[in-house]
C-alpha cells in the first residue's frame, strides 16, 4: 500500500475517512453487505481500501452510533441496517436503488434533487456509473441533474449544530466538507462518462437556498418522487481535523425512511397531483429563491 505521511493513500486523513465511510454505506445499501452479515475484518478492510486501521475503527464507531452496524468484542461487526424498500400510495414497493436502476434504463435521465448534502446521491451515481462502464445499461443520450443545497454561510440553523457553541464552526465545516466531497464525486463521475463518450450529454447545475431543508426529495424523470423527512438526533460526531468527538444535533440522511409516489394515467389521482405539485415547488424554488 502506497501511503503518504498522513498514513492514507495520498488523499489525507479527511479524504480517506470520507472515502471509507462512503464505500461501506454504499455496500450496505446495494446489498453487498446484507442485513445480518458480518463485515470483513478491520485488517481486511484497511488493506482492500487503502486506509489505516485507525481510520477503519473511527468509521465503524460512527456507523455504530448511527445504527448501521453492531460491534461486539470477539464477534465482529454485524450489519443491522440497510436500504429498505418503500411503499407507494398504490401499494407498490420500491427501493431507492430500484428506482434509480429503472431511471437509468431509459435514453434520458432527469434528476431534480433537494437535499441537506449530496451524500446519498453520490452513492447512487457511483453505482450507476459502474453499471454503465460495465455495459449493463443501454447507451444514454442525456443525464440532466439539478440539485438544491443550503447556502454554505448559514449561521442561524437548527442542524447540523454542535451542542457547545465553541465546536459549532468545526461541526458545520465537517458537514460542508462532506457535501463538497460528495458533489465533486458526482460531477467527476458524470462528466467522466461524457468525456469518454459513454453518455452523449451531461448537464449538472447546482444552486443554493438560504434555509436548511426539513426533508430530502428526489424527482426522477418528472414522473416519480422519493422523499423523506430529516429526523433530528443528538449524537457524537467525529471531527477528523481535530481528531475528537463532539456532541451535536444532526440528522441521519443516508438510509432515512422514504415515501414513494409515481404518476399514473389519471392526472387527478393523489399520486399524480403529489408529484406534479412537488415538481412545481422545485421549479419555482429553483427559479425564484435559489442562486
Amino acid at each position: 500500500m502506497n501511503e503518504d505521511v498522513s498514513g492514507e493513500r495520498g488523499d489525507g486523513e479527511g479524504g480517506a475517512y470520507r472515502r471509507l465511510r462512503g464505500e461501506l454505506l454504499s455496500r450496505m445499501n446495494n446489498g453487498r453487505y446484507p442485513l445480518g452479515t458480518l463485515l470483513p475484518a478491520q485488517r481486511v478492510l484497511a488493506e482492500e481500501l487503502g486506509v489505516s486501521r485507525d481510520t477503519v475503527q473511527r468509521v465503524l464507531k460512527e456507523l455504530a452510533v448511527e445504527g448501521w452496524v453492531l460491534s461486539r468484542q470477539g464477534s465482529g461487526t454485524m450489519v443491522i441496517r440497510g436500504q429498505s424498500s418503500v411503499s407507494s400510495s398504490g401499494g407498490q414497493r420500491v427501493s431507492l436503488e430500484q428506482l434509480m436502476d429503472e431511471a437509468f434504463q431509459g435514453p434520458e435521465v432527469t434528476l431534480d434533487v433537494y437535499t441537506l448534502s449530496s451524500e446519498s446521491l453520490a452513492f447512487q451515481i457511483q453505482r450507476q456509473e459502474l453499471e454503465i462502464r460495465l455495459g449493463r445499461r443501454p447507451k444514454l443520450q442525456a443525464i440532466t441533474l439539478r440539485m438544491l443545497l443550503p447556502d454554505e454561510d448559514l449561521a442561524d440553523r437548527l442542524y447540523p449544530k454542535a451542542v457547545n457553541d465553541e465546536d459549532d464552526e468545526a461541526v458545520w465545516e465537517r458537514h460542508l466538507d462532506t457535501t463538497r466531497g460528495s458533489t465533486a464525486s458526482i460531477q467527476g463521475k458524470l462528466k467522466g462518462l461524457m468525456a469518454e463518450e459513454l453518455v452523449s450529454s451531461v448537464d449538472i447545475q447546482i444552486r443554493h437556498v438560504r434555509k436548511i431543508p426539513e426533508h430530502k426529495r428526489y424527482l426522477v424523470n418528472g414522473s416519480a418522487m422519493l422523499s423523506a423527512l430529516y429526523v433530528p438526533v443528538k449524537r457524537p460526531i467525529y471531527l477528523v481535523a481535530h481528531n475528537r468527538y463532539v456532541d451535536a444535533i444532526d440528522v441521519l440522511g443516508v438510509g432515512a425512511p422514504l415515501t414513494y409516489d409515481v404518476k399514473d394515467d389519471d392526472p387527478h389521482s393523489q399520486a399524480s397531483e403529489k408529484v406534479d405539485n412537488a415538481q412545481m415547488w422545485f421549479n419555482s424554488t429553483w427559479d425564484l429563491l435559489a442562486k
